[in-house]
């Protein structure tokens, strides 16, 4: 239970990350996994393909680390998360990728660092607290 417990958790967190993405703006699978402990870019993958329909969570802002939408298995998710980007104002270019430099966020920001100068916590870690 303590597995499951622990994956729900990454996944809200994940979520949480994604509603802080601004419209217009994309991010990685990548990105969003650094931000959280154990957790790996298909998670946020498997995360994000669990929103259910009329969420909040902004999916369709999450990309892979090329600028490109990831192919799906099935439906139509790949067609919808363009639809909804362009609805946004982000533009592709003749290779299907967005410009990262000038659509990709930036993140939360940097977190406080430890007097050690060990680097950014994480949401969701216990390292970098006192």
């Amino acid at each position: 239970m303590k597995k499951q417990e622990s994956t729900k958790n990454r996944f809200g967190l994940a979520c949480d990350l994604v509603r802080m993405i601004p419209k217009g703006r994309v991010a990685s699978y990548g990105q969003i996994a650094r931000c959280i402990e154990r957790c790996t870019p298909r998670m946020v993958g498997f995360a994000m393909a669990a929103v259910p329909h009329g969420s909040d969570v902004p999916w369709h802002r999450v990309i892979n680390s090329q600028g490109m939408i990831s192919v799906r298995s099935g439906g139509d998710g790949a067609r919808i998360q363009r639809i909804l980007l362009e609805a946004e104002g982000v533009r592709f270019d003749k290779k299907e990728r967005v410009d990262l430099a000038k659509v990709g966020w930036k993140g939360p920001g940097v977190l406080p660092r430890q007097q050690d100068d060990s680097g950014p916590a994480r949401p969701g870690s216990t390292e970098n607290r006192r």
